[in-house]
């Protein structure tokens, strides 16, 4: 196994200690949340992010995941121009879907979510620009707003008793900070360039990539509607509550892979844009290996002591969550180390069978889950979504080296 080149490990660790210092607020701050707000409050909470979750991961038609190929200043600088036009489009439609359903029984919360769609897509964007950028240490200030002011602003909401509207509104407020991180100073000569650019040059720069919303945007939505639907899932069998638990315990279980996957992907794409096919693979492998020896102590913690560690932490009402994180621990520790290898499929032109991978994903961890619900109640579900996904994730982690195209060509010949 080749060593990690020295570059590569600074720029890491520069964003791991912004994403640690992001996280270690809200962690903090979790327990003193869970005594603001009840199960059926977090719940709320739950079914708002992930159907916000699920346009904002598209906002930009995937055109954003483009800016990190770009090998001049003029050809970003068309993609931003692009992004910005096909996002104020999705805000716009987005807002006509609230709107139609402001009727419908979600606390009044569909106000929200074209906010919530804009904040969390150019949050999305600006952050694939800084990576391009490699201003690294913008990108760990920004996760440090985002993740540490809505925290702190949802502890002001339950404070002042605003129910799940103060869990939404302090990432949306606290996202708006974070763009200013990001998009400072102006990217490409300012906002007002990037809007002069004719259309027809955009058009070309949108032909050019169109690979991006016709596999990759499939590709982010499938993945978001897995977590949609299963809150839709969940929210049939047994009511608001126990989405909250099964919020709280996904919340807490996935920070791990925030914090260090989102570091990783970061530097991790663009190295694998620019290096030979070679140190490619062996950057992907030993990536690999090292996000697996820190999940293998992670779970073992939590099948171990998960409830008992969620009621000494959050209170004895939520020992449920810590029932589902025992269970869906082995899920969560393959989860972590695919998270950051996303990117490895853009970088090497394999969206396609990405694409298809991830289909079959979506597929079995819903039918897991719905399986196990009928069969073992909340607790079975979760215990049948780790088995299958454990499964799914190691042919997964076998197959990604092959994908890069080198390889593959060396395979025909």
């Amino acid at each position: 196994m080749s060593a990690a080149p020295t570059g590569f490990l600074r720029a890491a660790f520069t964003l791991l200690a912004g994403n640690a210092l992001a996280q270690v607020l809200p962690l903090l701050v979790g327990p003193w949340l869970t005594r603001l707000y009840t199960p059926a409050e977090f719940g709320y909470y739950t079914v708002f992010t992930a159907i916000s979750t699920n346009l904002a991961v598209v906002a930009c038609a995937r055109y954003d995941f483009a800016l990190p190929l770009a090998r001049d200043d003029a050809h970003a600088r068309d993609l931003m121009a692009l992004c910005l036009r096909v996002l104020l489009v999705v805000v716009g439609v987005t807002a006509l879907i609230a709107w139609a359903l402001g009727t419908a029984d979600l606390l009044h919360l569909w106000g929200w979510l074209p906010f919530a769609v804009a904040v969390a897509g150019s949050v999305q964007w600006l952050t694939l620009w800084a990576t391009r950028a490699e201003r690294f240490a913008a990108l760990a200030a920004s996760r440090v707003t985002l993740y540490g002011g809505a925290a702190v602003l949802q502890v002001l909401g339950g404070l002042l008793h605003a129910g799940p509207s103060g869990l939404v509104g302090g990432p949306i407020l606290a996202g708006g900070a974070a763009i200013l991180w990001l998009s400072s100073p102006p990217p490409l000569g300012g906002w007002r360039n990037l809007a002069r650019i004719p259309h027809s040059v955009v058009a070309a720069v949108a032909r050019r990539h169109r690979a991006f919303p016709i596999l990759n945007t499939p590709h982010a939505f499938a993945g978001a509607l897995q977590d949609t639907l299963a809150v839709a899932v969940l929210v049939a069998w047994s009511g608001e509550a126990s989405v909250g638990l099964w919020g709280l315990a996904l919340r807490y279980l996935k920070a791990p892979a925030t914090l260090v996957g989102g570091a990783v992907s970061q530097v991790l794409y663009p190295k694998l844009v620019h290096c030979s096919p070679a140190e490619a693979r062996a950057t992907v492998r030993w990536t690999m290996c090292v996000l697996a020896l820190i999940a293998i102590p992670l779970v073992a913690l939590l099948m171990l002591a998960g409830p008992a560690l969620f009621a000494i932490a959050f209170g004895e009402r939520w020992r449920g969550a810590g029932e589902l994180a025992r269970a869906l621990a082995p899920y969560i520790g393959a989860h972590f180390v695919a998270s950051p290898l996303s990117v490895v499929t853009l970088a090497w032109g394999a969206q396609g069978w990405a694409l298809k991978l991830a289909l079959v994903g979506q597929v079995l961890f819903l039918t897991a889950l719905v399986g196990g619900l009928h069969w073992g109640g909340l607790s079975g579900g979760a215990w049948a979504v780790s088995g299958v996904m454990v499964l799914y994730f190691g042919w997964y982690f076998a197959r990604l080296p092959g994908r890069c195209p080198d390889l593959r060509d060396e395979i025909k010949q």
